[in-house]
């Protein structure tokens, strides 16, 4: 019996999931008030004991690497890696960006996550037999250049409960190595940096 544990708090939503066998038994969405480092360790306990289960007995580790939130990523990302790393589960990561375009239908997703001034990190996927293509990979753009230069319909999306089986059955995840090296993608380089710059 395969457990799979999902984690993503890269935006302004906290996602948790539990995939037993394929299918999702528990899961939580719910928007945060930039409070995810404190409410991620409850849920995580309230959502296995409804399951019966300890983190001990999960196989799997999926975690949303981002980007998104500098904060929030890293929280995510932390958590992760302290779960895998004190319980030997296997961690695989997947863009957070995905699991944005894994809950839409339509054949073109293109979806986003606010990066203030007209900027938003962003990405292209496409919609196949209960899979996710990438089409493009994640990038900080100016919304409307990034828009602009596609030519064909698509499902602008910034937020939605992630579709999981879709993301399990794409070929999305990276499979971590060794859970010391995992680094949250952030694409931009952090407030603190540029002054230091």
């Amino acid at each position: 019996m395969s457990k799979i544990l999902v984690i993503d708090t890269a935006t302004k939503y906290i996602y948790l999931s539990l995939v037993i066998n394929g299918v999702e038994k528990d899961y939580v969405y719910q928007e945060g008030i930039n409070n995810h480092s404190v409410t991620i360790i409850p849920l995580l306990d309230e959502m296995l004991k409804k399951e019966n289960l300890t983190l001990k007995e999960v196989d799997e580790i999926i975690v949303g690497i981002g980007p998104g939130s500098y904060t929030g990523v890293r929280i995510g990302v932390t958590v992760a890696k302290m779960i895998g790393y004190l319980n030997s589960i296997s961690v695989k990561t997947v863009s957070s960006l995905a699991l944005i375009a894994s809950t839409s239908k339509e054949k073109n997703i293109i979806p986003f996550i606010d990066a203030r001034r007209g900027n938003a990190f962003m990405a292209h996927f496409n919609n196949k037999d209960n899979m996710l293509i990438r089409i493009e990979e994640d990038c900080l753009e100016n919304i409307e250049q990034y828009k602009s230069a596609h030519d064909f319909e698509f499902d602008f999306i910034e937020g939605g409960k992630p579709d999981i089986s879709k993301i399990i059955n794409s070929k999305l995840l990276q499979s971590v190595e060794n859970v010391h090296d995992l680094k949250p993608n952030y694409l931009r380089i952090t407030e603190a940096e540029r002054n230091k710059r």
